[in-house]
């Protein structure tokens, strides 16, 4: 039976312990904090607010993967009342559809081939208009977190756009109730109830050297623990905005930016628990542009709610900003995919998992996808010789 060693109880740690403990082995979790979740975490009443969206997309096998252990709790899809009323800023105005130029794109060039060695602008300006193309990015923001998304890999752009931008009923997304954190109580259940022992406010400086260790960490503390200052790769940075205001049926539901790439979304409008009755909690994200502050994002920001959320500084009741670097997933350049990702196979009985890894899927799909392959590949594992210890987390 193998003795497999966690570091970090985020959402990549706690699925590969689950996945290792179900095929047998003896899984310890240490998280240098004191509480698990890592960046999926939700906040405390009243305001239950996330890092970032707590969605996750049906169409894809991670769903699944949630669906079978029970570790998807309740959940809801944007109900056909309030996917009428999405809205989309479009040449400094909302609209209830889609513009059509955008709507041809997704629907009727699902099947063309897509160069991943160019990027998306070069590629999509020489098959769509320009003022499309604009859109598709302004669509991106989002999704990718990034103000620059023209740059990216044209492959990598596309299979976004038609996994999450393209316009139908139902959406693919799915909202848990009570934010990440619900998940994560229930990861830990579930892991527990296999006899992985957790250990909060265990930060290891060096590698066990009694079996596998699977790295659930940030590159950035990943280089360090591991030693290896080849462990990087380019993520978005966005400024998010969470607020509270009094309820107005004026207020919008889901807004897409397709002039700034920003984002809106009144999470309390199907999920009440998040927000004390009465009150509407929003959060809203936009991309930093090449040298932008975090400032200057938000004052774009609160242009987009002046639109969506008509009032609303006359309404608030609570508000919080900040900004999301480095922690959004992972950015393929032109000629990359996520198959160049750092691996993880680190060799010597070391793996690494997280959303910036070589494994497939947007966002937390990466982290869950990227866990359970690490956990296989250590449970069936030779017995690994006593590593020398290398780095120190700092």
């Amino acid at each position: 039976m193998a003795n497999i060693t966690i570091i970090g109880g985020g959402l990549a740690g706690l699925a590969a312990a689950i996945s290792a403990a179900e095929k047998g082995a003896r899984v310890t979790v240490h998280e240098a904090h004191s509480h698990l979740g890592g960046r999926a975490r939700s906040a405390s009443a009243p305001y239950v607010t996330n890092d970032g969206p707590h969605t996750i997309m049906d169409n894809g096998p991670v769903w699944h993967w949630l669906l079978q252990r029970g570790l998807a709790g309740r959940y809801v899809r944007l109900s056909f009342h309030e996917w009428t009323r999405m809205r989309f800023r479009h040449q400094g105005k909302l609209r209830m559809t889609l513009p059509s130029g955008y709507m041809k794109m997704c629907w009727l060039h699902r099947d063309i081939e897509v160069p991943i060695d160019r990027s998306f602008q070069d590629w999509a300006s020489e098959r769509f208009e320009q003022q499309t193309v604009n859109e598709a990015l302004g669509f991106l923001g989002p999704i990718l977190f990034d103000g620059d998304p023209g740059r990216l890999s044209a492959a990598f752009v596309w299979e976004r756009l038609l996994r999450v931008g393209t316009p139908r009923f139902p959406l693919p997304s799915r909202y848990f109730i009570g934010g990440w954190g619900t998940v994560v109580e229930r990861m830990e259940r579930v892991a527990k109830q296999h006899g992985v022992v957790i250990e909060t406010g265990s930060r290891l400086t060096e590698l066990p050297t009694d079996g596998p260790v699977i790295v659930a960490t940030s590159l950035a503390s990943a280089r360090s623990l591991l030693g290896d200052s080849s462990l990087d790769w380019p993520s978005g940075t966005s400024a998010l905005l969470d607020m509270a205001v009094t309820r107005s049926k004026k207020d919008g539901n889901v807004s897409f930016d397709m002039d700034e790439g920003g984002f809106t979304s009144q999470y309390s409008d199907h999920d009440p628990s998040l927000a004390p009755k009465g009150e509407a909690l929003f959060q809203g994200a936009m991309p930093l542009r090449p040298g932008e502050s975090k400032n200057e994002a938000l004052a774009r920001l609160e242009k987009l709610f002046d639109l969506t959320t008509p009032g609303w500084q006359d309404r608030i009741l609570w508000r919080r900003d900040g900004v999301s670097r480095g922690r959004t997933g992972a950015l393929d350049l032109p000629g990359l995919s996520w198959r160049d990702r750092p691996a993880v196979d680190r060799g010597d009985g070391v793996y690494l998992i997280g959303d910036a890894v070589a494994a497939p899927g947007i966002l937390a799909e990466t982290s869950i996808n990227s866990a359970v392959h690490a956990a296989e590949l250590a449970v069936a594992a030779k017995p690994v010789t006593r590593r020398t210890a290398v780095g120190s987390l700092r």
